[in-house]
């Protein structure tokens, strides 16, 4: 089972949390989206109390062990996603469509072939929606395995292996993508709209 909240870090970063767990937040930039993240954690396991936060050798965010539970968190701008698991390890990524410098270069530098026909197959106007389409892609794979954004030549989103994703926009200004170990599908029906202070959708 799959479980995925979406919400506004301006809105979660201020929601009540325990004194010990704000104090463990980091001080500057990360602390807004620190805080939010973990307010959507704590409500997506609600009533059971959020265990300890443990970082792997390369990063990752995770519970311990002892803890049948696998999450991700993503953020963009204001926006934050969160997918918490009970099949295995998971990836997250969420980018507000928009504008960026010479993304053809960095698609010809990063993305696959196939990646690029898929690009090339867009009118125009959609190529740039296509970009962060399959941008999110490969780092919702990525970080389901706890690898860095400089990796991101190494994954070719249209030959996965071991791995399923599941991709959509969001109120057509935000793409949204999730690596599971296990098939799903993620219905836009389902999500549009919940980029608001809490909601929550059930996969399976």
């Amino acid at each position: 089972m799959y479980q995925v909240a979406l919400g506004k870090i301006s809105d979660l970063q201020q929601q009540p949390l325990s004194p010990g767990l704000r104090q463990l937040a980091p001080t500057g930039p990360r602390r807004a989206a620190w805080l939010a993240g973990r307010v959507l954690l704590s409500r997506m396991l609600f009533p059971l109390p959020l265990p300890e936060v443990i970082y792997s050798d390369n990063g990752k965010p995770a519970f311990h062990a002892s803890v049948p539970l696998w999450f991700n968190l993503s953020h963009s701008g204001n926006n934050i996603a969160l997918i918490v698991s009970d099949e295995g390890e998971v990836g997250c990524d969420i980018e507000i469509i928009r504008p960026r410098e010479n993304w053809p270069r960095l698609a010809d530098a990063v993305f696959s072939a196939g990646e690029r026909q898929l690009i090339a197959a867009e009118p125009e106007p959609l190529q740039l929606a296509a970009f962060w389409r399959i941008w999110t892609c490969k780092e919702a794979i990525l970080k389901q395995s706890g690898g860095h954004v400089w990796q991101m030549a190494q994954i070719d989103s249209t030959a996965l292996a071991h791995s399923f994703v599941s991709q959509t926009f969001i109120a057509g200004s935000l793409s949204l993508a999730l690596c599971t170990p296990t098939p799903y599908l993620l219905n836009i029906n389902d999500i549009s709209g919940q980029h608001s202070l809490w909601d929550l959708v059930e996969l399976r």
